[in-house]
């Protein structure tokens, strides 16, 4: 069994304070570092979902899983690794770009499907979604032809393919 297989797990929890602490609790007291995470209200407004990345064993992560079916603020949590899925991560960026630079800029942005929000006569603020590989050859493409000045991630946001749904149990 591999080791450091990434982990996406999709919680749907209560809105209540100190329900992400715990949970984060959970992985963290196992020694389990979570790479990304993202949480916001669900089209039900007593409802939030968060979406956690980490790396870790199959027997591990589920382990965590089945401690965390015990929080009474989790409705439902599923680990989507061995799912199909779509993941969708959210990039923006401020560059640092001259007139040399700016024609490679532009080409690599469209290339991958980047919009440009802002530009000035020396920075471009861009923005990119994709999954988090896209993003990171997004990433190391551009850092090659322009300095970047800041950078903000907005974490993995998944959901399964098909008819399945993430919802409280009946």
């Amino acid at each position: 069994m591999r080791q450091d297989q990434r982990h996406i797990v999709s919680i749907l929890l209560q809105n209540e304070a100190g329900a992400l602490a715990r949970v984060a609790g959970m992985f963290s007291a196992r020694g389990y570092n979570i790479e990304s995470l993202t949480v916001a209200p669900t089209h039900d407004p007593g409802l939030s979902r968060l979406t956690l990345v980490t790396y870790g064993s199959d027997a591990v992560v589920e382990q965590i899983i089945k401690q965390s079916r015990k929080l009474i603020e989790i409705v439902e949590i599923v680990d989507l690794a061995g799912r199909d899925h779509l993941e969708a991560e959210l990039v923006m960026l401020k560059l640092g770009v001259d007139s040399d630079s700016l024609q490679p800029v532009v080409d690599c942005i469209l290339r991958h499907h980047g919009q440009i929000l802002d530009e000035t006569e020396t920075t471009r603020t861009v923005q990119l979604t994709g999954s988090g590989a896209e993003v990171n050859a997004f990433l190391a493409e551009i850092s090659a032809a322009a300095r970047v000045l800041e950078l903000v991630r907005s974490g993995t946001a998944a959901l399964e393919r098909g008819v399945n749904v993430l919802s409280a149990p009946v």
